[in-house]
């Protein structure tokens, strides 16, 4: 990941302050440790912190096109690049760099707004055009990269977290009530809300556009609407193989080692047997247990099976144990990081194994968002299993009900329950 960062001002002759643009990229040096960048000219000012995945010596940012009249700070990568250069070099676009993300200047050259309906990846953008004295900010389409943004008097500030917004002079620490509610809702803060009250997220699949001191937010992709389909079982299957195939085959642009989590379950073991396939260097996969003790916590060790699979896939495999002892210490970092509160316990595996891959490659693939793509959770299984009960006859109901409920509980290996005593 990289961290973008700056601020536009509404006066034509004003120059943020230098000062304040390397206070925000400092806040956010741990995205982006291999390099920084800094760019001020009257209008704009645009920060950046760089962790090289391609075009490692020549991918600096910010990056101008030919006559400089447009800049560009981008975290993320564009996985339809060598596609869109080769285009738009037909088109007479001259490119100074193999980096994937220069792309994304001459597309807008060329389309205006319209370029981002072409960009394939996973990104959050900052264009600045000098001729239109006009900022675009920009997300992909499901939010995978973030973009934070605040509105000041005479200028709009943007970051790739939060902390950077905070090291600004006028921008202060208020809770904002209404994200807070929305968290006890939820268990996370929906976008456009953050916990800071003035700090507004740019949601996914829109972009915003600020000229002259205006602000105007747009949608630009929505989830299409479902279509119907002639393919029969056998022809959806293969069809759903390939585009894992051609997904993943993306995803390993890099040229640096990738890495892939790895917890011998059904996602995770799916991406591991289609990298393994698609890339001729070897891979690095990382699996995380808990101990109870000085003994594996059967109930979250997934060891095992990620280890047979990473010996049958030929794989250079890292393994992390994490003991109770080990989370109270690394909870502050991990709400430093977060910024705001998340009601989901699985970030502190991720923290750990996050960690320990750190040390090793830049890249690495997980099956994040399988489960509810494919229905995986138990909890869908749910409204049907009532809308069966609700159809049977009052004495079958109470003799199914008992077993239903404990049907629909998470699956328990301990013997005894947490107050000690047998489990039903």
């Amino acid at each position: 990941m990289c961290g973008i960062g700056g601020i536009a001002c509404a006066g034509a002759d004003e120059v943020p302050p230098v000062g304040q643009l390397t206070a925000m990229a400092w806040a956010m040096a741990h995205r982006g440790p291999d390099d920084q960048g800094l760019y001020r000219q009257p209008g704009i000012g645009l920060c950046f912190r760089r962790l090289s995945i391609i075009d490692r010596q020549g991918g600096h940012q910010p990056i101008g096109n030919e006559d400089g009249s447009i800049w560009l700070v981008c975290n993320g990568e564009i996985y339809n690049h060598h596609k869109l250069r080769r285009e738009l070099q037909a088109r007479g676009h001259v490119f100074r760099s193999r980096s994937d993300v220069e792309v994304v200047l001459h597309l807008y050259e060329e389309k205006g707004l319209d370029c981002l309906g072409l960009l394939r990846g996973m990104f959050a953008f900052a264009l600045w055009d000098q001729k239109r004295r006009r900022l675009l900010l920009a997300r992909d389409r499901l939010g995978i990269k973030p973009l934070y943004y605040t509105v000041l008097p005479g200028k709009i500030c943007f970051a790739s977290e939060i902390k950077p917004l905070l090291a600004l002079p006028g921008v202060e620490a208020e809770v904002n009530l209404e994200a807070i509610d929305s968290y006890l809702t939820f268990r996370f803060v929906p976008a456009p809300l953050t916990l800071f009250k003035g700090i507004v997220k740019l949601q996914p699949g829109h972009y915003l556009t600020y000229c002259r001191g205006k602000v105007r937010v747009k949608r630009y992709w929505d989830l299409p609407l479902p279509a119907t389909s002639t393919m029969n079982e056998d022809a959806s299957a293969a069809y759903l193989l390939a585009l894992l195939q051609e997904t993943v085959r993306t995803h390993l642009q890099a040229e640096t080692p990738v890495g892939l989590f790895l917890s011998g379950g059904l996602d995770s073991s799916v991406l591991l047997a289609l990298a393994a396939g698609e890339s001729s260097a070897r891979l690095q996969t990382f699996s995380l247990g808990f101990t109870r003790g000085d003994r594996p916590h059967q109930g979250f060790w997934e060891l095992a099976e990620a280890r047979r699979l990473a010996r049958y896939y030929a794989t250079e495999h890292h393994e992390i144990e994490v003991s109770p002892g080990d989370v109270p210490g690394a909870l502050a970092d991990i709400i430093w990081q977060l910024e705001e509160p998340l009601g989901d316990p699985t970030i502190i595996p991720l923290y750990f194994i996050s960690r320990e891959a750190a040390l090793r490659v830049k890249v690495v693939l997980s099956g994040e968002g399988a489960d509810e793509i494919f229905a995986g959770y138990e909890v869908y299984l749910q409204p049907w299993q009532r809308t069966l009960l609700h159809l049977l006859p009052l004495p079958l109901k109470k003799t199914c009900w008992l077993p239903w409920q404990r049907a629909g509980r998470p699956a328990c290996r301990e013997k005894t329950s947490c107050d000690g005593r047998p489990c039903p």
